[in-house]
């Protein structure tokens, strides 16, 4: 008797854990990198950048020293970045991608034609709206951003070309293009999978990146300056974050291979999107949402707390045992991207009276490092990430959760890009790492005997 189609899947399924599973005595036999990661949670050095650096703690005699966190482009600390553009009343998106790039600040003359260079390439070519993205909508954005990147292969006349010059024509032109395709792909979503009206503005040359972005997403394009200031600043926060992070990784080992750059940026897509990385803003407003109606008493610390060590002891949310947002793979003390990002989301907070909800973050921020050294037993220092207030800005500014991740790939394009462009310089040889083969040998069996 034949097994239903989900019968069937869920013997396999069992068969294949039976047979994939290595003990963990295995990996530390062989000193196995798992994770490409040191026994004292570093990173294996794999290659050089002078794109970005992250610098989180430093190693004295073998011993890991938090510090805290710094975040560099080009060599320029992220804080004198947005100081910069800040204190002359102006956005710094564009600016950020050149410096990427290009490896230098502009001056106002390259800037301003760097800008109208992507002004001018925002426009999708002629039928891939309606052929690429209204055809086949997508419930998940990033997976539709993906499909756009990989089908621009064929709407481009030299696609398999990786000197520099046409790599670089093509990161420039999805760098303009993605904030359409993920606008796009945004609004098919909406019409077809959530019955809603169909709205689709054409990309605006004269427009900012971020200016462009709220224009293309509502239905009535309008905002603020003050929208457009607080998406900018998300926007440089997340362009870049060196080289060992596991997106940017993906393009440069796919890129390593001599593949086209449209192959290279759809892997960053696939690997952004996990909630391990880029999809981890959304854990954290889902598990804030959980914490909201759990917690009767938000501004009661003691409470926060017990709800928080049953969050840990995999009771409560979602019984990962994690609480999204606090913690990150390098930054210990501080994630500097989270100091900048907190500021503007206490002005928002205070703008859209929204000031409770902010408190409750504040609070979270302050005990989670107690609750989890309490609760692990440990002395690993922890501290809020980008994400833990990347989605309450978001929230703030009325953009739906399913842009969250889609917003963080319109933004690490340019870091994606100057890593590109940086392997095809320096890499030379294909990424392959080893792994050892640990099965042994097994004779084969006719099929009369098994």
């Amino acid at each position: 008797m034949l097994m239903t189609c989900e019968g069937i899947y869920s013997y396999y399924s069992e068969i294949i854990k039976r047979n994939n599973h290595i003990q963990n005595e295995m990996f530390e036999k062989y000193n196995v990198k798992r994770g490409l990661r040191n026994a004292d949670d570093t990173g294996v050095l794999v290659g050089l950048t002078e794109v970005g650096d992250v610098h989180a703690y430093i190693m004295d005699e073998g011993e890991k020293i938090p510090v805290e966190g710094k975040l560099r482009y080009r060599g320029i600390d992220i804080y004198d970045i947005v100081e910069g553009f800040i204190s002359e009343n102006r956005l710094g998106f564009e600016e950020t991608c050149y410096l990427l790039l290009f490896g230098e600040l502009p001056n106002k003359q390259q800037l301003d034609e760097f800008s109208q260079l992507l002004g001018s390439k925002r426009t999708l070519p002629d039928y891939f709206a309606e052929d690429m993205i209204l055809k086949a909508p997508s419930k998940d954005i990033m997976n539709k951003l993906a499909r756009a990147v990989l089908a621009s292969y064929s709407y481009d006349e030299n696609p398999d070309d990786t000197s520099i010059e046409n790599t670089l024509r093509q990161c420039i032109e999805l760098i303009a293009r993605f904030p359409t395709m993920v606008a796009y792909g945004y609004q098919a979503k909406r019409h077809y999978h959530d019955r809603q009206s169909l709205f689709l503005h054409s990309p605006r040359p004269e427009l900012s990146t971020a200016e462009n972005i709220l224009h293309l997403i509502r239905p009535d394009s309008t905002y603020t300056r003050s929208e457009v200031e607080i998406l900018d600043l998300l926007l440089v926060l997340h362009a870049e974050h060196g080289g060992g992070n596991n997106s940017t990784f993906a393009t440069r080992v796919v890129s390593s291979s001599g593949t086209d750059t449209y192959s290279a940026i759809a892997a960053a897509i696939g690997s952004l999107k996990g909630p391990k990385h880029g999809g981890a803003n959304i854990k954290v407003m889902q598990m804030m949402e959980n914490i909201k109606a759990n917690v009767k008493n938000w501004s009661d610390e003691g409470e926060v707390s017990d709800y928080l060590v049953k969050i840990l002891k995999k009771e409560a949310n979602d019984g990962s045992g994690l609480i999204y947002g606090i913690g990150h793979a390098v930054y210990t003390l501080s994630d500097p991207r989270a100091v900048l990002l907190k500021r503007k989301a206490e002005e928002l907070a205070k703008e859209t009276g929204n000031e409770e909800e902010y408190n409750l973050f504040t609070t979270i921020e302050r005990l989670a490092p107690e609750v989890f050294a309490k609760v692990k037993k440990s002395d690993k220092v922890v501290s809020a990430n980008v994400d833990f207030y990347s989605g309450f800005v978001y929230k703030s500014l009325g953009i739906p959760v399913e842009l969250y991740t889609p917003l963080f790939a319109i933004a690490r394009i340019a870091g994606w890009s100057a890593h590109l462009l940086e392997e095809h310089i320096n890499g030379g040889r294909i990424i392959r790492p080893a792994y050892k083969n640990v099965k042994g040998k097994i004779p084969y069996k006719p099929l009369k005997d098994r």
